[in-house]
């Protein structure tokens, strides 16, 4: 599982260039990424990691609080093309991604998950067509992958 977490000020979704479908204020715009061999254990440890993620600035200006002490949301995107290999030409492979209709079920508990955790989530459209608006606060981004952070 790979995700890609920027700390924003603000963050919206559409879907096909139409009006907003979601948005939200401060907090994380997550890029979630799944491969074959990832499992709701997983995602457990990975959110486990989100919420208790310290990179929101505090009264003396450090990286110091998590979403939660700061009350902020998440926007969660889904994103097979963080999956990409690029080891050969240039059109990019895909099959390290999992399939959409396992993806699926992982990313909807992935979110569950977050939101056990009294945190707001908004999603965009699992495997549509999506403009994502970020403004992006620091910028604070950071790249969160299982197969470097839990053992196995």
């Amino acid at each position: 599982m790979k995700i890609v977490a920027q700390v924003v000020d603000h963050s919206s979704v559409s879907i096909k260039d139409l009006d907003i479908y979601n948005e939200i204020d401060k907090g994380y715009t997550l890029l979630v990424g799944f491969t074959h061999h990832d499992t709701k254990e997983i995602v457990d440890a990975m959110v486990k990691k989100i919420v208790n993620l310290r990179v929101f600035v505090d009264e003396n200006d450090k990286m110091n609080l998590s979403i939660k002490e700061v009350e902020g949301c998440i926007l969660s995107i889904s994103q097979f093309t963080l999956y990409a290999d690029m080891k050969k030409g240039n059109r990019p492979s895909f099959v390290n991604a999992m399939a959409p209709d396992l993806s699926s079920d992982l990313y909807d508990y992935f979110n569950e998950q977050l939101r056990n955790h009294d945190i707001k989530v908004e999603t965009g459209v699992f495997g549509s067509d999506m403009v994502v608006n970020i403004v992006n606060h620091g910028p604070i981004t950071i790249i969160l992958d299982s197969d470097e952070m839990i053992k196995k």
